[in-house]
């Protein structure tokens, strides 16, 4: 089986964000990046469906700062890696780079994160189904092979949805697909001579622009009420909350 993995480089889940440049642009001083969580999901489940025969490819947008997640990549077990030289712009410019990578190709399977941690625009998978003219299912939980199809299956509002899809597909991927795996000793050594291909990007034309960033406003303090005082909290609701 062969398989892509798009990853991508993400702030640390703990960093501090600020915007420069009056709010129009991402203050990356100081800011430790890594591989995108869900992202490294779809890569464990990538490697176990290859670990007996299959390749694992991961693919990223994004300039040379961007290779020690690759790397990291690398060592969890991916068995080569491909940088498309450019900064990812937005999800269709990543989605035009990438199918451009994989339209000839021929990868049974292509694996995305549910989402990015950073922007959470969850369009990937989809975009890249439409763009290569294959199927696309997000968010998915659980992923097996029978024969030549795959199972998969998704939480839906009152329940779960199980399909069937035939390869190749894209698929984006969220928790219970598989756990995360630690590089060990031996994956982190290899993973520096493993190959990693920088590709340089296609021109896409630019569908948005972002105008401003904004921070969400903090939390308000809380007011406490007495249980036996139900209409003041009644009354309070209705004019600072607005509940009606």
């Amino acid at each position: 089986m062969k398989i892509l993995v798009c990853i991508s480089n993400v702030p640390d889940t703990t960093t501090k964000i600020t915007f420069i440049n009056n709010n129009t642009e991402f203050n990356q001083a100081g800011i430790q990046f890594v591989l995108n969580p869900y992202d490294e999901i779809a890569l464990s489940r990538a490697i176990e469906l290859a670990e007996t025969e299959g390749t694992v490819t991961v693919i990223n947008v994004g300039d040379i700062s961007a290779e020690p997640t690759i790397r990291k990549a690398l060592a969890i077990g991916a068995t080569d890696a491909v940088r498309i030289n450019s900064i990812a712009r937005d999800a269709y410019f990543v989605a035009k780079q990438i199918a451009h990578y994989a339209q000839d190709k021929n990868f049974d399977l292509i694996l995305t994160g549910r989402e990015s941690i950073d922007y959470n625009g969850a369009k990937v998978a989809a975009m890249l189904g439409e763009i290569l003219a294959i199927p696309s299912v997000s968010i998915i939980k659980k992923l097996k092979i029978e024969g030549n199809t795959a199972i998969v299956e998704r939480e839906i509002e009152g329940g779960k949805e199980v399909l069937s899809i035939p390869f190749p597909f894209v698929a984006g991927t969220a928790e219970g697909v598989a756990e995360w795996k630690i590089p060990n000793m031996r994956g982190i050594m290899s993973a520096r001579t493993k190959p990693l291909l920088v590709v340089e990007p296609i021109e896409v034309e630019a569908l948005e622009k972002i105008i401003q960033f904004e921070s969400p406003l903090p939390r308000g303090t809380v007011k406490l009420f007495d249980a036996s005082d139900a209409e003041k909290l009644i009354e309070t609701l209705h004019s600072e909350a607005k509940v009606f």
